[in-house]
Order: structure tokens, then C-alpha cells, then sequence
């Protein structure tokens, strides 16, 4: 094995073995005693629930990252990239073509090997703790229409990226960004009205308490809704959320009818304005920019390693490909993309405390959206006492014990 290899190797065992310690240390920290903030939240049964839920989605996420780190090393070191590569390429199809059915056939194996741990999940897991209203019938629908989505939108992109960097010559990299930020603006402008439907059904929300003290509250803020949505988040399981889409003056709120169904009128507005403090803050703009910029470094660097002899070798390629370096480099760099992630992760935490900021003196002094936390996280059966590296490496969202805290000393502080 060559120096690509080795480093790429060497990269996917240290990472395996950090997230394992961090699982570890995880389950280690899980205190038997509910904490202050949660006192006549939590149960002690249903506190005790929540630990033995921690514990059997960390197991299975152990056995399901092993598979499929075994899985990747077995199509490697048994030459496999290759042998798919050549059949492939008997066909007699051009290059663009060998590329979708190269990259395509390895989507689809991935998918299939991690299907019995999707399964599990659903129908076992999450069934056994009360949370999955998942039928068979609409687990297989969305799997169909997953899979339809993925040839519609996804085929177009890779041939795209691949016709780039086949004709563009030096220059590809740049066309190959563009193409791909301009589909993805595309993409999140779309998708509340064409995408989110084929999977759950928007209802707006009827007018009542609820939806008048939205308006007043996004009114007071001077920020614009165009509409006001419930999805009926039911069909899969029984917990909840909210979320933002649209762009610009065309903003809408969907909100889970289990949201809905387990919370008070306040402490859905107080969410709401915690949603509205990301727009504020421009949260979601800094993302999408980071997000863009990763994207730029990616194709760049990926143009730096084309046709690369070296890579391929590591890989027991025969014959080197476009299709190909993007697999190997992806790989490559994942080291890289594994360290941005983490630097992104705490700035994410950083953005939800401002967030919090935002809601805890726009309303209600931050006494509902504290509520709304302990309520979310009794309805989930959240970890309360996560590890700080677990935390460190895996947490977009502070975790809930420290947001309540915070959130209870800016109201004191606002109050005095």
C-alpha cells in the first residue's frame, strides 16, 4: 500500500476510534439522578426510560458504523472498486455513463447494507419506545420515493460534475461550484412546494388563538410570514419539531401536529421566536455561506488530485477516471471534512444560544421557551447529561441542560 492509502487508512481507523471513546464516555456520563431543573419533569421511571433509549441508540449506532467501515475495507482490499470499474466499462458506454453507473452501483450497495439497520431502528428501536407511528406501507413509500428523488435531482448534478471536469479543463472546479450552489439555491426554493409534499401533507393552520398570536408575535418583530402550516408529523413517530422554510418576504412556519398537541399556546410562540432569532442573526445566511465556501475548497482540491496515478493505486485501480478520483479524493479528504465539521458543530451552538437570546427578550421573558425545552426533551427522552467530548464532536445544539440554565439567568438579569 502506497502513502494515499496509508493516510487514508490510517484516517478512516483514528476516526472510528475517536467516535467509539466518545460513545464510551458517553455512556459513562449518564447520572442515575435527574437533575434540579428537571425535578417533576421527568419520572424516575420515565427518567430511567430515557437512559436504557441512550443506551440501545448508541449500540446501534456502534454496530451499524463497524458494518459499515467493514463493508467499505472489504470492497477495497478485495479489489472490488476495480472489478466494478471493469465490468462497467465491457458495456462499451462513454465515460459520463460508466460514471453514473460506477458511482450509482455504490450508492445503491451502501443503501442495501444499511437497510436491516434502518429497519431495526424504526420498527424495533424506536416501536419499542413508543415513539414509531410508522407503517410498513409508508415505510416502503418513502424508500420509493427517496430512491425517485435521488434519480430525478441527484443524476443531473453527477453528470454535471463530471462533464465539468471531463471538458473544462482548469477551470472546471469553478463551473463545477457554480453549478452545484446554483442547484442548491434552486433546491431550497423549490422544495417547500414540490418536495416536503410527497412526504408529509401541509395543512394551514386554521385561524384561532394559536395562529393570531403568531401573527402578533412575528408582527411585533417586524418579520413577514406568508404562511402559517401544520404537518402532520404523526404518520412516523410521535415526536416534535418546527422548522422554517421559504425565502426572503416568502416565509413560512411548519409546525408537527405533535408540537402542537403536547404544548401550550406560549410555549409554541416562544419556539417560534427562538426559529425567528436564526433569521435575525443571520444564522442561516452564515451557514449557507460556510457551507459554500466548503463546497469551493472541496472542488478545488478535487481538481488538484484528478487522474491522479498514486490514488488510484491505492485503490487497485486499473485505469484512472474522473468517477473515480471523486470517490478516492472524497475519501482523501475526510480527515478534513471530519475536523470542519467539528468547528462547525460549535459555532452552530454558539448560533442557538443567540437564538435563545433572541427569544428570551422578545418574549415572555424566556419562562415558556424554557418549558418548551423540558417539555421536548421528556417527549424524546433526551440525554441530559451528555459528555462534553461527545458533545464536543456530535452536538449541533447546546445541550438542553445548559440553554435552560442560560436561558433562566438572562431572564433574571432582564428582570433586574
Amino acid at each position: 500500500m502506497n502513502l494515499y492509502g496509508t493516510i487514508i487508512l490510517v484516517t478512516l481507523a483514528s476516526t472510528f476510534l475517536v467516535k467509539f471513546v466518545a460513545d464510551i464516555l458517553n455512556l459513562r456520563a449518564a447520572s442515575t439522578v435527574i437533575p434540579e431543573s428537571f425535578l417533576g419533569v421527568y419520572e424516575d421511571a420515565a427518567y430511567r426510560r430515557s437512559q436504557e433509549y441512550l443506551k440501545a441508540n448508541t449500540l446501534l449506532s456502534m454496530v451499524d458504523s463497524s458494518a459499515d467501515l467493514l463493508l467499505l475495507l472489504i470492497v477495497w482490499f478485495a479489489g472490488g472498486f476495480n472489478l466494478l470499474d471493469q465490468a462497467i466499462r465491457g458495456f462499451g458506454f462513454d465515460s459520463l455513463v460508466c460514471g453514473m453507473l460506477f458511482i450509482g452501483a455504490l450508492l445503491l450497495l451502501q443503501s442495501l447494507a444499511g437497510l436491516p439497520f434502518k429497519i431495526y431502528k424504526t420498527f424495533v428501536l424506536e416501536e419499542g419506545f413508543g415513539f414509531n407511528k410508522t407503517t410498513p406501507q409508508v415505510f416502503v413509500a418513502d424508500m420509493f420515493k427517496s430512491l425517485l428523488l435521488t434519480l430525478v435531482l441527484g443524476t443531473p448534478l453527477v453528470a454535471l460534475i463530471l462533464w465539468f471536469f471531463e471538458h473544462a479543463g482548469s477551470v472546471a472546479w469553478i463551473w463545477a461550484w457554480a453549478g452545484v450552489t446554483l442547484f442548491s439555491l434552486l433546491l431550497q426554493y423549490v422544495a417547500p412546494t414540490l418536495i416536503m409534499p410527497m412526504f408529509n401533507r401541509f395543512t394551514p393552520l386554521e385561524d384561532g388563538e394559536l395562529r393570531q398570536a403568531i401573527l402578533q408575535y412575528a408582527s411585533e418583530v417586524n418579520f413577514p410570514l406568508s404562511g402559517i402550516f401544520v404537518i402532520d408529523g404523526s404518520k412516523r413517530s410521535s415526536k416534535a419539531n418546527a422548522f422554517f422554510t421559504g425565502f426572503g418576504r416568502n416565509k413560512r412556519i411548519a409546525l408537527f401536529d405533535t408540537l402542537i398537541a403536547n404544548h401550550t399556546k406560549e410555549e409554541l410562540v416562544a419556539v417560534l421566536a427562538h426559529e425567528i432569532g436564526h433569521f435575525r442573526k443571520k444564522h442561516l445566511l452564515m451557514a449557507m455561506v460556510l457551507s459554500m465556501l466548503n463546497l469551493g475548497l472541496v472542488f478545488y482540491l478535487l481538481s488538484l488530485f484528478m487522474n491522479n496515478r498514486q490514488l488510484f493505486d491505492a485503490f487497485f485501480m486499473k485505469e484512472t477516471s474522473v468517477y473515480g478520483s471523486l470517490l478516492f479524493f472524497m475519501l482523501l479528504y475526510s480527515p478534513v471534512e471530519f475536523i470542519l465539521s467539528i468547528l462547525l458543530q460549535m459555532l452552530s451552538r454558539r448560533h442557538e444560544f443567540q437564538a435563545d437570546h433572541f427569544a428570551v427578550t422578545t418574549y415572555s421573558g424566556g419562562r415558556a421557551l424554557s418549558e418548551a425545552l423540558k417539555k421536548l426533551s421528556r417527549s424524546s427522552l433526551s440525554n441530559l447529561t451528555p459528555h462534553p467530548f461527545y458533545v464536543f464532536l456530535n452536538y449541533s445544539h447546546p445541550p438542553v441542560l445548559q440553554r435552560i440554565r442560560r436561558i433562566e439567568a438572562e431572564a433574571v438579569a432582564s428582570q433586574s
